[in-house]
């Protein structure tokens, strides 16, 4: 199964030599399954010729805001609604996540609660999912048929099954506890405030394993049962 990952930002210079960059991060988590996995850089206006041109699809986190005016937001969300008519699965993560909700007609707002730093525990299809989150921005306003699959007391539209063929979620099962580290250090500081870095770096410092490996099972299930026949 070919997995057409469309990549919306990129992990800071300095970290991707030893993490990678965020299309790596997800070939790692998705590995074992027998995917191949070919990489857009949508933000650099690079993208597939259709929504055919792959089984499946993966949009990235990013820095950047769905709502900003960049030149690549407008076809991205057009690739969307055509992903999203063709059957074909996508999977969202973050920005994805928020990017698919405001092209089929939701809303993402900066969250006047501020920031989700760290580790975060979700309800998610049932289960407790503890994962990494980073982000301010959340859907306020859900697009038509779409089913809350996942929240929290900070971020009520966690997780979202759109249709047949979409899942999205807010925070990241591809970040590990180090990367988020190197994250808060890197890139948080001057722009979160400080007592959440500090609070996000203490849970880092005392935490236990995440549930991204339960996370990515779901994925792989929602791709492997809608793969094309």
């Amino acid at each position: 199964m070919k997995i057409g990952i469309l990549q919306t930002g990129r992990a800071p210079d300095m970290l991707i030599s030893q993490s990678g960059d965020y299309d790596e991060m997800f070939a790692r988590l998705l590995a074992g399954q027998g995917y191949q996995f070919d990489t857009y850089a949508v933000l650099d206006g690079i993208f597939p010729e259709s929504a055919d041109t792959c089984d499946g699809w993966l949009i990235t986190g990013s820095r950047h805001g769905v709502y900003e005016d960049h030149d690549w937001i407008a076809p991205l969300e057009e690739l969307v609604r055509q992903i999203s008519v063709s059957g074909k699965p996508l999977i969202g993560v973050c920005f994805g996540h928020q990017i698919i909700a405001q092209a089929l007609g939701g809303k993402v707002e900066k969250f006047s609660g501020g920031w989700a730093i760290g580790q975060q525990q979700y309800e998610i299809d049932g289960s407790t999912m503890t994962l990494n989150a980073w982000h301010q921005d959340q859907i306020t306003e859900l697009p038509p048929n779409t089913q809350v699959i996942g929240s929290n007391d900070f971020c009520a539209n966690a997780a979202l099954v759109i249709g047949d063929n979409i899942l999205t979620i807010q925070p990241h099962p591809e970040f590990t506890a180090s990367f988020v580290a190197d994250l808060i250090d890197k890139r948080g500081r001057g722009v979160v405030p400080n007592e959440l870095l500090r609070a996000a770096q203490d849970k880092i410092d005392a935490a236990g394993p995440d549930d991204s490996g339960t996370f990515a099972s779901m994925m792989t299930t929602f791709f492997n049962q809608r793969a094309p026949s």
